[in-house]
């Protein structure tokens, strides 16, 4: 090969990869499985002269080839050669009406089935050609990767979307301004909260009686009226009360990248912060404080109860194994979270975590953690890459001083092998041989930095006798009336002293120890634990 030829192979190669890089940000966009598959096809034709691509699809090895874009009904014929394996398999055929036949594997089970005409040129295909097709099926694996992945998200956000709706009426500002009772203080806060939760540059509330703006107030306090209310990038309602409207108007949603567009969950804070004021007003129309602390009371208890549900009434029962677990809230909404759930393929997952802070903002975020975890653990997964996509997740859905600490741990009951994985939470106690071993392996915790921070895992082993305990720090930090800690070193004195018969003996005993402890303190913080022990 001469220094020309060479050049030339080079100028095409590129030509492909600029191709390839535009792609896969096409195919990133794609919204359904049939789009996805003819913006595909329409690539290779561009990129090989071939107007003759016909694209299939087969979601498990047990299922049928189904047809995503057919430009020759003769392509079905070719079926048979279509060989769903691990590894990429591909012929080439010089004297058939197609000239390529392959089959790519995806990570999710799924197959993806090309049948390729001639050139348009009638020419043959090059060793060019076949190194473009191997570069276009790494963009048809990378890009659908790329493309269920946004589709899980996409139900995710569904779901934390209809939790936001339950729970829009428990907003820690909306109930703040319920207690004021003067209008103007009680409107000015409701802006600036509003322009606040949304992430808003500006706003301005108008108000208006028989179609007449008697008054305005905007925020902050140098912002531009004129550019607020005629902004392409703006959402608004209104309330009304006594024949006086409202209007709010809120403009430019900051990011960490700049101006973006409101989402549906902005248009849904909004309406629900609306309401809390149109309450406000009426409580201070009726001269009633009862009536708004009965609001809150009856709204507070059902968020608490939503939570409730996600916190486990019964734990399963492992077979071999004893568990036992308590949730103890300081405040009516708590920010301590642990489940045990158990996995398709027989092993069980167990899980504590602990938000900072407390209330509905903290119940929220307990609320998106155990969706997310849920959603993610549904299929075959990796631990780490579980947890870095929940700390995705967190960083997106919290505000900058809420985090997640958190312990998963998974257990094969038939062997007691535990794979654990520790985000930035305190260090869980396991008793091997009669002594401690603090399981601290994993990395930072969910939502404090949005990047990819490496997250490691741990494995132990649990034989017949031992013993480990989840916790938060709401048991060593259990204060009594001279402010002095239960403490790390008596929790683990405790745990390695106290071995009853009964999972659920050590946790009433654990309970009791502490309450010996504070006597009759108040609680400061929200208590939770979960035992497990190995009988055989």
């Amino acid at each position: 090969m001469n220094i020309v030829e060479y050049n030339n192979i080079i100028d095409k190669l590129s030509v492909h990869v600029k191709s390839f890089q535009e792609g896969f940000s096409l195919l990133s966009k794609s919204s359904t499985l049939k789009e996805f598959g003819t913006d595909f096809c329409r690539i290779l034709r561009g990129n090989f002269f071939i107007s003759d691509v016909n694209l299939f699809f087969k979601r498990n090895d047990t299922t049928e080839w189904k047809s995503v874009v057919v430009h020759n009904e003769k392509c079905y014929e070719c079926l048979p050669y279509l060989k769903p394996s691990p590894e990429v398999h591909i012929e080439y055929f010089s004297e058939n009406e197609f000239s390529i036949i392959a089959t790519l594997p995806s990570t999710d089970g799924s197959f993806w089935g090309l049948v390729i005409g001639r050139k348009i040129d009638k020419s043959e295909i090059t060793e060019i050609d076949k190194i473009t097709l191997q570069m276009f099926l790494q963009l048809l694996d990378n890009a659908y990767q790329s493309f269920t992945n946004q589709k899980k998200e996409k139900q995710l956000i569904f779901s934390l979307n209809h939790r936001v709706v339950q729970l829009n009426s428990l907003i820690d500002t909306g109930i703040e301004i319920s207690k004021l009772h003067k209008t103007a203080s009680l409107l000015e806060l409701s802006l600036e909260r509003a322009v606040a939760l949304t992430n808003a540059s500006s706003g301005v509330l108008q108000i208006i009686s028989e179609n007449i703006i008697v008054s305005e107030i905007g925020f902050p306090g140098n912002f531009d009226r004129e550019k607020v209310l005629s902004s392409k990038n703006k959402i608004d309602t209104s309330v009304e009360f006594q024949n006086i409207k409202y209007f709010f108007t809120l403009s430019e949603k900051e990011s960490r990248n700049g101006i973006i567009a409101f989402d549906q969950t902005d248009e849904i804070l909004l309406q629900a912060f609306a309401r809390q004021v149109l309450a406000a007003l009426e409580n201070e129309h009726l001269h009633s404080e009862a009536i708004d602390k009965e609001r809150m009371h009856q709204e507070i208890e059902m968020a608490a109860t939503i939570q409730r549900k996600i916190i486990p009434q019964h734990l399963p029962e492992i077979e071999g194994y004893d568990l036992a677990g308590i949730n103890i809230p300081s405040l009516e909404i708590g920010g301590d979270y642990y489940d045990v759930t158990k996995l398709k393929d027989g092993r069980y997952l167990l899980i504590i975590a602990d938000v900072s802070g407390k209330g509905v903002a903290s119940g929220l975020l307990v609320n998106t953690l155990n969706a997310s975890l849920n959603a993610y653990v549904e299929n075959d997964f990796m631990l780490t890459e579980v947890a870095d996509r929940l700390n995705k997740i967190i960083y997106k859905a919290s505000t900058p001083e809420k985090y997640i600490t958190g312990f998963i741990a998974i257990l094969d009951p038939l062997t007691g092998t535990i794979e654990y994985l520790n985000a930035g939470h305190n260090p869980i106690f396991y008793a091997n041989n009669g002594k401690l071993k603090k399981l601290d392996k994993g990395g930072l915790a969910f939502g404090m930095l949005d990047f990819a921070f490496p997250y490691e895992s741990a494995r132990i082993q649990l034989y017949p006798g031992e013993k480990i305990l989840f916790y938060t720090d709401g048991i060593t930090e259990a204060m009594d009336s001279e402010d002095e800690e239960y403490s790390d070193q008596r929790l683990e004195s405790f745990f390695l002293s106290e071995n009853p018969a009964k999972a659920k003996s050590f946790i009433e005993n654990l309970m009791a120890d502490i309450k010996t402890h504070t006597k009759n303190t108040p609680q400061s913080d929200d208590i939770t634990a979960l035992y497990l022990s190995r009988n055989r």
